[in-house]
Formats: structure tokens, sequence, C-alpha cells
């Protein structure tokens, strides 16, 4: 039986309703007079239009709006605040390094490649172990950019880290003006050596000739294309990044033009990276290895560090340790004042610390010992774990140390970190 007219009417209009929204729902429409936005709806699929974000390069419509005639990012639209004045920045009047301690020959000769490779117009991967003594390796090339009066910016993902470098760069450069740049902190935006997140980058366009960066392959830079975006619109000239586990797009990019990866694969101090053991346990079995680990090591004047997962573990398991153990604490990105616990965790106040992913960088202690609870969980990988581990045996006078991977079950990411750290100890 045929269908009333007045339906066939509806089927028609629904099939060309459908029809426009599938070729334009990811489009920007047409706001405001013409040509004061876009003058035509941008079509992903024939590109006759297109936008490119100044700040973060972004050109995907379903994150461009419009408003009052004004096209406007969503990207990077929380990217907004005071930028550098380029009228108060001041060439460096002094430029020596001072280290109270030698560096090894390997990185002697991994800091003399890292200054040649910047004279001569290259970006250098310095591709290095954790312990390997990274920082130290710059130091040489910061040296000659401050000589020459060029602008020299030191860029790490977390503002942790990033107050604790500014601290050692300006006891190196005694000399030199070294600004902290972070989010609550940005009143000064110029020095000689400027330290900051990568998400105050924005603020510098185009304006370091030399730009260092150091954990590339954290959180929240990893992946984020645009924090990447604005490290590079940061840079006028030349870049060194540095890794223990640079990712295969990283090791590719720089096998390219003007590109130089310099290796490192043995701590300053010649002793091999600790090599984890897997401990498989299940139910309340994890509890009692952990509550006796830590009393052994309370017993051994050791510090321990309890690696978990997620902020609701950290703070589940801490709450279950401190019924059995005294004298440790937990740490996590929302505890306003953890620095103060690290600090006191660096006095001896705590013997044990419960703490997620916010330690798992840029920390160096003595005899640290290290358990990684719940190591079989998804964000745990191997590039995860080897940072994990390396923040043991770090110090000459206190090379070695435990490192335990405590799971239910074995993971490739577990297996394939153990299997990394074995092949750079071979380097020894």
């Amino acid at each position: 039986m045929q269908k009333p007219p007045k339906f066939r009417w509806l089927f028609i209009f629904l099939n060309y309703f459908s029809f426009f929204i599938n070729n334009y729902r990811y489009c920007l429409r047409y706001i405001g007079k013409e040509g004061t936005c876009i003058d035509k709806i941008i079509n992903p699929i024939t590109k006759v239009k297109s936008f490119i974000c100044p700040v973060c390069g972004n050109q995907d419509p379903r994150y461009l709006g419009c408003k009052n005639g004004q096209i406007y990012c969503r990207r990077c639209i929380s990217f907004k605040g005071e930028e550098v004045d380029l009228s108060l920045s001041k060439p460096p009047q002094n430029y020596e390094a001072i280290i109270s301690y030698p560096l090894s020959k390997e990185q002697e000769r991994i800091a003399n490649e890292v200054k040649e490779s910047y004279i001569n117009g290259f970006n250098t991967l310095i591709y290095a172990v954790c312990g390997a003594g990274k920082t130290e390796l710059v130091f040489k090339v910061i040296e000659y950019a401050l000589s020459k009066k060029e602008r020299v910016g030191f860029a790490i993902p977390r503002k942790d880290v990033v107050i604790e470098l500014a601290v050692r760069l300006a006891k190196t450069f005694k000399n030199n003006l070294v600004t902290n740049v972070y989010g609550g902190n940005s009143s000064l935006l110029n020095g000689d050596i400027i330290v900051l997140t990568t998400h105050q980058l924005y603020r510098y366009h185009e304006y370091f000739d030399l730009l260092i960066m150091d954990e590339i392959d954290a959180f929240p830079y990893k992946d984020n294309p645009v924090l990447l975006q604005m490290f590079k619109k940061s840079v006028k000239g030349h870049y060194v990044l540095m890794s223990a586990t640079p990712s295969e797009s990283v090791l590719k990019e720089f096998k390219g033009k003007k590109h130089k990866i310099l290796t490192l694969f043995t701590r300053y101090h010649m002793h091999p990276l600790p090599e984890p053991e897997i401990v498989i346990s299940y139910g309340l079995t994890k509890y009692f290895f952990l509550i006796k680990k830590i009393k052994e090591y309370q017993h051994q004047s050791k510090p321990l560090f309890i690696f978990v997962p997620t902020i609701d573990e950290c703070e589940y398991l801490y709450s279950v340790l401190k019924r059995f153990c005294s004298g440790g604490n937990r740490v996590h990105s929302k505890i306003e004042n953890r620095q103060e616990i690290i600090d006191d965790f660096r006095k001896e106040k705590y013997s044990f610390l419960v703490t997620t992913a916010v330690l798992e960088r840029g920390v160096t202690l003595k005899n640290l010992q290290v358990i990684i609870y719940h190591s079989d969980h998804a964000i745990y990988n191997a590039a995860a774990l080897i940072q994990i581990s390396g923040r043991v045996g770090r110090l000459s006078d206190a090379p070695t140390g435990d490192v335990y991977f405590l799971a239910s079950k074995k993971t490739k990411g577990m297996v394939d970190a153990i299997q990394k750290i074995k092949e750079t100890n071979s380097h020894l």
C-alpha cells in the first residue's frame, strides 16, 4: 500500500537533513557579518576554507568557535595571560657554571657534543638512563649560550620539578638570574635562565635561542598536541630534549636532518641499574608483604616509596598501612602541602611514603627503596616502570637498592621494563 504524500515528503526531508548533518557536523558555521569571521562554512571534505590557530596550530573545525565575528580556538583557550615583555629582557653579564664535583668521562664527552651540536645548528636528543646525570650534560651549552647573550629556557612538565631545578641551577650559575615560572608564580617572566612548566611556554613566542626540555615522555606533555606546538613556537633558535625513555616517534624525528641523538647508557657512578623483582601476590597477602618490607626498611634506616596507580588507591592503601606501621605519609597531586611532606621526608621525619606518579621523576634520595603496588595496572607501561625503578641507586655512595613489582599477574609492561634495564646494564 502506497504511503500518503505527507509522509513521503517527511521522508525526503529527513534524507536531506541527514545528508546535511553528515557533511557539516564538524564544520564551523558562518556567524556575524560577511568577512568578519569566515566567509563560508568550513567543509573538512572539500577544505575550501581553513584556519590555523596562531597559538597551538590547531585547524580542526571541531575545536574552533566564533564570537562577535572573531574566531577562537577551544583547545588552547585556557592559555591566556601576560606574555614576556621583550623590552625588559636584558642580556646576561655573567655565564660561568660553578660545579663543585667532577663529571665522569662520559658526561664530559656528551656535554661537549651537546655544545658542538648547538653551535653547528643542530637540535639534540640526549637519550640517557635514569641517574646518568642528564642535567649536568647541558651546563656547557647553557654557559655558551649565555656567553653569546642569548636567551635560555629550561622546560619541564611538572611544577614540583621546576621548583627543585631552579634552585639547583641558581647554585650552579650563581652570577645569573634564574627565574622559575609556573601556574600561580608568573609575576617575573624575565631572567638569564628561565625554568618553567610546559604550560607556561605560551608566554614566550619565538623567544628562546636555546630551549632545553627534560622529561619529554612525562604527563601532561606526552601526547599533548597543544603543548607540543607551544614548545616549538617558543623556540627561536635550537632545542635540546632529554629522556630515559623516548618514544619511537621522537627517535624517528631525530634521525632527520639537523637533528642528532646522543646516548648515555651508564650512570655516572658506573654501577648497574637495580633490576626489579616481580612479586605475585593476591588479596591480603599484598598487605602482609608491604607491612613486612616497611618494618624491614625502618630497621635498616632506609627510606621507602610505595607507588600506586591512582589517588583513590593512594588514600586507601595509606589508611590500611598506617594502622600497622607508624612513620609514614602519603603524597599525590591533590595534597596542597605535598612539598612540605617531601621536605620532611628528606629530613627523615617520615620513613615511608605512599605516592602516585608525582614522585616518579626528579627525586634523588640516599638508600631509597621502591615498591610499585598494583604494577599490573594499565597505567604502568614499560616506560613508566623504568622511570620509577630509576629512583633507586642514583648516588655514588648508595648505588644499590631494591625495586619490587607487586602485582596479581605478570604483564608485558613489567617484563619489557626488566628486559630493557638488563639491556642497559649490558653496556657496563
